[in-house]
């Protein structure tokens, strides 16, 4: 038995298409609970959500008030998805976001990934759009959810991946769940941190049945603002993926400084990455059956550079965060 929760808000454009490829899963319907919380929406989410529920016997939705805000968690993702807590009835609970589409075989493909000291199962995740700014975000999470990937088969700590992520539900429990989360953006991050912490481990399941699609930001200022949540996160992971992190960035001032120094050496430098770089995007995406773009993925460093540099001012920016329509300092 399996439960799938999702926390919706202002999501009327995209959550049809989630609750359609949650009609196509390939499993009993009878062995899944499906479990949605509209956080306050201002548009027709909660209406979508009453039509498509009361259809189902396996299927409930609970509507949050302006003054649920932070009752069950400081966090404010994480204390939408706590108000389900008291109806999951399944083994295994699952998530994702209701701007995403799983896979037909998405349950059994996850579920079967589970071992003795699994307690965290995470799929891969590809950003869906048409313009050069959707292609390049699609090349950067393929580029950091292949080094997760490492990081996990390694046995170090990583992260979790709140739209497409699936916890055991002892697990779950064992470590307090979304109620015990932190004050935080990332509650994924915050959940996967917990149960790690009590001696579970997590596994990353990169294969074509656990692809879940999901819509890229649509202009700069959205990814920028998706960005400062993210390095919020990041700020607060080990010190080993701090160093990896600030090893990337410094990479291109030690680019620049070679290519004026000794400008052969700093070309063949900069191509050596660049191709080494493209083949590990490539062969990450073939792993999940995605033929991914050459032009995208020798291209990424130009993407990169600046939307780095861009998130370290704009996160150091003394301006509040924006999420779903909702501002935090």
């Amino acid at each position: 038995m399996v439960s799938i929760l999702v926390a919706a808000r202002n999501e009327q454009s995209d959550l049809p298409r989630l609750l359609d490829s949650f009609a196509e899963l390939e499993y009993p319907q009878d062995k899944i609970q499906f479990l949605f919380v509209d956080d306050n929406s201002q548009d027709a989410t909660a209406l979508i959500l009453e039509n498509w529920c009361v259809t189902r016997e396996n299927a409930k939705w609970v509507k949050l008030d302006a003054k649920d805000l932070f009752r069950k968690s400081p966090s404010p993702k994480a204390n939408a998805l706590a108000f389900l807590d008291e109806y999951a009835i399944g083994e295994y609970l699952f998530f994702t976001d209701a701007d995403c589409q799983v896979p037909k075989s998405w349950i059994e493909e996850m579920w079967l990934s589970f071992e003795d000291q699994t307690g965290i199962v995470l799929g891969i995740t590809q950003v869906i759009g048409v313009d050069w700014l959707a292609y390049f975000q699609r090349m950067d999470w393929w580029f950091t959810l292949g080094l997760v990937k490492i990081a996990s088969d390694f046995g170090l700590p990583t992260t979790g991946l709140g739209n497409n992520m699936a916890i055991r539900k002892d697990a779950y429990e064992a470590c307090g769940g979304f109620s015990a989360v932190s004050d935080s953006l990332t509650e994924d991050l915050e959940i996967s941190r917990a149960i790690q912490q009590e001696r579970y481990q997590i596994r990353f399941q990169l294969s074509p049945g656990t692809l879940v699609d999901t819509k890229a930001e649509a202009d700069l200022s959205s990814l920028l603002s998706q960005r400062k949540r993210w390095m919020s996160g990041a700020m607060t992971l080990p010190w080993f993926w701090k160093a990896a992190l600030f090893l990337q960035i410094l990479y291109f001032p030690a680019l620049i400084y070679i290519l004026i120094t000794v400008p052969i050496l700093g070309i063949v430098l900069a191509a050596t990455k660049m191709v080494l770089q493209s083949q590990f995007l490539k062969r990450t995406g073939l792993k999940a059956g995605q033929s991914l773009s050459t032009v995208f993925t020798l291209l990424f460093d130009f993407y990169f550079l600046p939307l780095s540099v861009l998130t370290i001012l704009y996160y150091f920016w003394p301006s509040a965060t924006e999420w779903k329509s909702r501002r935090y300092s």
